[in-house]
């Protein structure tokens, strides 16, 4: 795909958040919770957790915070929360991968079932989109002041990267799923910050789409975004650089 086009998916995707920072903490307290609950509250001996808190912290949510959201995994009243995926289709045949947090599971595939079908989707079953997404590492952040960009780039492919992309001072790794935790530890001996890292599941295939049919899914993706139960939403939809106009 055309590398635009990637980038307008990113910048479209850096824009949301700001614009939605509210939810995103959101999101990042009940990761933090759930990482906290399910490996213990010491981010030295927790992969997850430490993950989760680097994230928040990108995302410059305030260290009493996140205090708070590790104390409450650890409290008597802590919620038992099941990870769930949902796997549908928006129109068109555009794949949507739904990966959710939830604490009453009859509640969360409602609404998400409910969010596809008002919105000219459908729920299909789980495993009938693992031929389309692949599962890699993924790290965002701005290019430290002063780094060289060759430099860069050799360090981090030699540390498992398989591509280093940067374009106005801001970078996106990629690293197969099993190179993910030497990116990572490579990273952090370089004193970078990330804003995200994370394994996210990224399309193999895309679809592009007219400009009337593209607000449409992404009404359908937005409205999925937007549900408390739901953590992260993924799909193959290929976003013009003319169509990030439509979405504000």
């Amino acid at each position: 795909m055309a590398g635009h086009s990637k980038w307008a998916n990113i910048k479209h995707r850096k824009g949301a958040q700001d614009a939605k920072r509210g939810k995103i903490f959101t999101k990042l307290i009940k990761e933090i919770t759930v990482s906290a609950k399910e490996g213990g509250p010491d981010s030295e001996t927790n992969p997850r957790l430490r993950l989760a808190i680097q994230n928040a912290k990108g995302a410059n949510m305030p260290k009493d915070t996140i205090e708070r959201a590790i104390n409450k995994a650890t409290g008597a009243d802590a919620a038992d929360y099941l990870e769930l995926t949902y796997e549908g289709y928006a129109p068109n045949g555009v794949a949507v991968y739904v990966e959710c947090s939830t604490d009453n599971q009859n509640r969360t595939v409602s609404n998400v079932r409910s969010i596809f079908n008002k919105n000219g989707g459908s729920l299909g079953k789980n495993g009938s989109l693992e031929f389309i997404f692949d599962r890699k590492g993924i790290f965002n952040f701005a290019l430290p002041e002063g780094m060289n960009e060759d430099d860069l780039q050799l360090e981090l492919i030699d540390a498992g990267a398989e591509d280093v992309e940067i374009e106005d001072n801001y970078v996106v790794v990629t690293s197969a799923m099993e190179d993910f935790g030497s990116v990572n530890n490579k990273l952090t001996e370089m004193s970078i910050e990330t804003e995200n890292a994370g394994l996210q599941r990224i399309p193999n295939t895309t679809v592009e789409l007219d400009d009337e049919t593209f607000v449409k899914v992404m009404k359908l993706i937005d409205k999925l975004e937007d549900d408390d139960d739901v953590q992260k939403v993924y799909h193959n939809l290929e976003i013009k650089e003319s169509q990030i106009a439509l979405l504000d």
